[in-house]
């Protein structure tokens, strides 16, 4: 199996990586700057929550069994 070459660079502001606390802070930020997850999360706000299809956090948690 080859392996492939990437050049994909991630930048992360300063600003950004002085304030972040912890990982999860970081991860946070790149999770609010990735264009793929804000293009599915906006297409599930259409499909589901616009169109009266989405279910409360509480009943969500439930499910899973989440303490909130």
């Amino acid at each position: 199996m080859s392996k492939i070459a990437t050049t994909d660079v991630l930048e992360i502001p300063m600003a950004v990586w002085e304030s972040a606390e912890t990982k999860e802070d970081l991860e946070d930020w790149l999770l609010a700057h990735n264009p793929k997850l804000i293009q599915q999360l906006r297409h599930i706000r259409k499909q589901e929550d616009l169109a009266g299809k989405g279910q409360p956090l509480s009943d969500v948690a439930r499910r899973w069994k989440i303490t909130l």
